[in-house]
């Protein structure tokens, strides 16, 4: 049996210290510490820029000198990304561009000269347009979930690569039912079963302990038996040639086929009918129009910090209301919504323009809008469950 396992390592910028600790000490210490002690497992893995930074303020020094080792070594391929996880199909191409660039910038700075071959999209939320940006950009490869090579979830086998029609970009798709469950278990049911399949899998790193506690050590078990091989994406790719050109549909890997049918590719992030959610990119347009319109202002490279930060998905994920059955989670969370809300004003505020100051009123008037709406939505729908 060959695994071929994606890890995506994130944690927004405005998270508390000690659900950022929480995550480092459950998760991400866990997965390294297995790489090491197994130097024949290799797994490709995305870590955002915010949380490199995290990291490394926080004194997880070894953690990164870990990853440079296993990056060495060859056990870690690590990938492109946006440095703080915005949906890229909904924020301006500059905006992206500068995301993606910074990205590799935190790479350089915490874990030195890496090739970036492959590409993760936050929440795979793919559309031809960031695609062919990426393409500009110089990566090759992305990973995305199965529903994205057709809008459906039917039994086509994908585990092989195809060629994006719209890019050129190669694209591996995870296995959706695997990589929607706890993985290592079901890699030890495959090798009880003496499985020779291909299995591709993508999941959060949190998975591996901070969303899972994992009680029977799952991960540490397969991880001492030598019943699987396993390969980088990069390496699977050059050793198994794209089979086909394919025209592929903008989803996320939250994606369902009933929501791609409604024109909805990244609803948990931008639903027609979530007003709030509405407004919070009303006032996210307005920002990254400041941020544009007033380049040359003195206080540019705080409200482009500030953007950054309130344009991270988590500030319309936690506005969607939706629940996850997977992990019966409801997708409200007040607090997480108003950090994204304060960063937004705050790039609008830092901005000294003595020529802005109606446009800056009337942020304010949606500001005060999305506040309201979000305590008042809480307290009467939230707040029981």
């Amino acid at each position: 049996m060959l695994w071929i396992n994606f890890l995506h390592f994130y944690q927004p910028a405005t998270l508390a210290d000690d659900k950022t600790i929480e995550a480092i000490e459950k998760s991400y210490l866990r997965i390294i510490k297995i790489l090491k002690r197994h130097p024949n497992i290799k797994f490709t893995i995305n870590i955002n820029g915010c949380l490199l930074e995290r990291i490394a303020e926080l004194g997880y020094h070894e953690l990164l000198s870990d990853l440079k080792e296993l990056i060495k070594k060859g056990q870690i391929e690590i990938v492109g990304s946006a440095s703080f996880h915005p949906i890229l199909p909904l924020i301006p191409e500059d905006e992206a561009r500068k995301q993606i660039e910074q990205q590799k910038e935190f790479i350089k700075k915490y874990l030195g000269d890496v090739e970036l071959k492959g590409f993760f999209l936050p929440e795979m939320a793919y559309s031809a347009k960031v695609a062919i940006l990426i393409k500009k950009l110089g990566y090759q490869w992305l990973i995305l979930d199965e529903i994205s090579a057709n809008g459906r979830l039917d039994k086509n086998d994908l585990r092989k690569p195809q060629i994006d029609s719209a890019s050129g970009l190669t694209a591996l798709f995870r296995q959706k039912n695997i990589s929607q469950s706890y993985v290592p278990q079901q890699i030890n049911n495959l090798i009880k079963q003496k499985s020779n399949a291909t299995i591709i899998t993508a999941t959060d790193a949190e998975l591996y302990g901070l969303r899972h506690a994992d009680r029977t050590g799952s991960l540490e078990k397969i991880s001492k038996t030598n019943a699987f091989n396993t390969q980088t994406i990069s390496e699977f790719i050059k050793n198994n040639a794209p089979e086909k050109t394919v025209k592929l549909v903008s989803s996320s890997w939250e994606s369902t086929a009933e929501e791609l049918k409604n024109g909805q590719p990244f609803a948990l992030w931008y639903n027609d009918d979530n007003v709030l959610q509405g407004k919070l990119w009303k006032l996210a347009k307005l920002s990254w129009g400041f941020v544009k319109k007033y380049s040359a202002d003195k206080e540019c490279q705080w409200a482009q910090y500030h953007l950054n930060r309130g344009l991270a998905s988590c500030t319309f994920w936690w506005a969607s209301g939706n629940t996850l059955p997977l992990w019966e989670t409801t997708l409200w969370n007040p607090d997480e919504i108003e950090k994204g809300a304060d960063e937004l004003i705050r790039a609008i505020r830092s901005l000294h323009s003595s020529t802005a100051h109606e446009e800056k009123i009337l942020s304010e008037d949606i500001y005060g809008e999305i506040k309201k709406m979000i305590w008042t939505t809480h307290w009467t729908t939230f707040w029981k469950r």
